[in-house]
């Protein structure tokens, strides 16, 4: 594989967003397969774990080279930490390594993980700059608009620190750590850091629709997408059509998705095994399955499941009941 740059990637940049618990190998592979357009973020990964060789922490970092270009997620706050890892992900040949640097909770920022390290601008800038002179492949950070609140020349000097550092990208998510995820999100301030810094900015927060994504792409070099996607990774391969001007149809009706359905599931369960595969999937196929005429039942029989082989028989009942549907018609 060619290595990657920021900077020669197609513009607008359309990203997966890192979701801790979502965005697994799995799912990765399940929206790569729908459009080959975007860029995939991992869930985050504790440099600190891997440091202490945890081995549920290193299953977290496996991947496949159809995700490619692949974005692996780090958070911590050791710099020696991130140095090791960092290396490790490059030997594993990941795309690049993103710092995270806005998740908001309480068990990542009170270890002074995460959006805690907008309050130390010192020593992300010092992760940064370490991390990027360890690896060769490009070194990104994705934070917030503040930690309490917003701050138009804290943030500034904060997003220009870690880009002097050697930060080749900016994520941003239009809201602060005290928001986490409530209330819009502000892409004022991010459009703001796009007018002042050198490098690529990326967008995040609160895009649901297509309109969202144009409406609010204007001067940056891409938007992020996150949990929109749960339940409906259709969403960003009708993204990525629209900007190459192209025609998407997306699936109209659970049957339509349920081909998809069933092979993230096989993917999970194959990655994973059966115990751990069912349980990443159960909040996957809650919300595929939600809205749907007689989802509850079928959720709670996927929460009761015991086997793979429940899960799908689960499917091929729903897919009965289309064929009940047409019979009636």
């Amino acid at each position: 594989m060619m290595p990657f740059s920021w900077d020669s990637w197609p513009r607008p940049i359309i990203a997966l967003a890192p979701l801790a618990g979502w965005t697994d190998s799995a799912y990765r592979q399940t929206v790569k397969k729908l459009t080959d357009g975007i860029v995939c973020f991992s869930e985050l990964t504790s440099v600190d774990a891997l440091h202490h060789k945890s081995n549920g922490t290193y299953r977290m970092l496996d991947w496949d080279p159809s995700e490619f270009p692949l974005i692996m997620q780090l958070f911590g706050k050791d710099a020696p930490f991130f140095v090791e890892a960092g290396k490790i992900l490059e030997d594993m040949g990941v795309a690049g390594i993103d710092i995270n640097m806005g998740c908001p909770t309480c068990k990542i920022t009170s270890n002074e993980c995460g959006s805690a390290l907008l309050r130390n601008p010192q020593l992300a800038a010092e992760i940064v700059y370490h991390l990027s002179r360890a690896v060769s492949v490009p070194v990104s950070v994705k934070t917030r608009l503040g930690y309490e609140r917003y701050d138009e020349k804290t943030f500034l000097n904060f997003c220009t620190g870690v880009q002097d550092a050697g930060a080749k990208l900016l994520s941003l998510h239009g809201r602060t750590r005290k928001q986490a995820f409530s209330g819009a999100a502000d892409w004022e301030p991010i459009y703001l850091a796009k007018s002042v810094l050198k490098i690529p900015i990326i967008g995040n927060g609160d895009i649901k629709t297509v309109d969202d994504a144009f409406g609010r792409l204007k001067t940056l070099d891409g938007v992020m997408i996150g949990r929109a996607t749960l339940g409906d990774p259709w969403l960003i391969a009708e993204i990525v059509a629209a900007v190459r001007g192209e025609t998407y149809v997306r699936p109209k009706d659970i049957w339509e998705k349920l081909p998809v359905i069933r092979e993230h599931f096989n993917l999970a369960v194959e990655i994973m095994g059966d115990r751990v595969g069912m349980n990443e999937m159960r909040k996957h196929l809650a919300a595929y399955i939600k809205g749907f005429f007689g989802a509850s039942d079928h959720v709670h029989g996927i929460m009761q499941a015991k086997s793979p082989a429940e899960v799908i028989a689960i499917f091929d009942a729903i897919e009965a009941s289309r064929e009940r549907l047409l019979a009636r018609a």
